[in-house]
């Protein structure tokens, strides 16, 4: 199983360094920018929790 998906993901990198660079940036934005965009939404409304719980604390 382990090799299986080792073998996917080279096939996937090669796959992607041997695209032109405008498509490699382009795909880095269609799938970073919401990642990105969710990764940065889980951490606020966890600071946001985390603020709300010290507050009810003090």
């Amino acid at each position: 199983m382990t090799r299986a998906i080792a073998d996917w993901w080279d096939a996937l990198e090669l796959w992607l360094t041997q695209l032109a660079f405008p498509l490699q940036v382009a795909l880095a934005i269609v799938v970073l920018l919401p990642l990105c965009w969710l990764v940065a939404g889980l951490a606020d409304r966890v600071a946001g929790t985390l603020v709300d719980a010290l507050r009810r604390r003090r």
